[in-house]
């Protein structure tokens, strides 16, 4: 099984990191539909790169015309985004130094204006600089800037291989 892995990985790394981009920004969404984890406004933005390295990965793939190594590099400094986004929030967390001076609220879809207004004022707010989950000490954002980083790398050494 992890013969088969590495030699998709050698054939597809293009491919590969699309599909790792959308199992994380999956099981991040995952966690907050199933495990209520509500995210923070920096845990939104660590979600875009994903979202993005998907789309490139989507159009790397499709369009062979593309040189693989663009794709890789471009891949590359999309995941290394999302790592400084993860490795600020974690910075955030830890109290190293200071966040965004706005929290988020999750507020779902209302028609009736009354209604969304007495949701806005009523939401809790999801607070960037409390931890809502951890595993070894190592805060979801932390483990989000290793995976980012393991994917940076994983892109890089690609390109320059392509």
């Amino acid at each position: 099984m992890l013969r088969k892995l590495i030699a998709f990985t050698d054939k597809q790394p293009v491919l590969f990191a699309g599909l790792a981009a959308a199992l994380i920004v999956g099981t991040a969404f995952a966690s907050q539909i199933f495990g209520g984890l509500a995210p923070c406004e920096l845990c939104w933005w660590q979600r875009y790169p994903y979202m993005a390295a998907v789309a490139v990965a989507l159009v790397g793939t499709a369009v062979t015309a593309i040189p693989r190594k663009f794709i890789l590099a471009l891949l590359a400094l999309i995941f290394l985004s999302d790592a400084s986004i993860a490795l600020f929030h974690v910075g955030v967390e830890q109290r190293w130094w200071e966040g965004l001076s706005t929290c988020s609220a999750n507020v779902g879809m209302i028609d009736d204006v009354n209604a969304l207004m007495d949701a806005i004022m009523n939401a809790p707010l999801i607070r960037c600089d409390e931890i809502a989950w951890s595993l070894f000490g190592i805060s979801m954002a932390g483990y989000n800037m290793l995976a980012a980083l393991t994917m940076t790398v994983f892109c890089a050494k690609k390109a320059k291989d392509a």
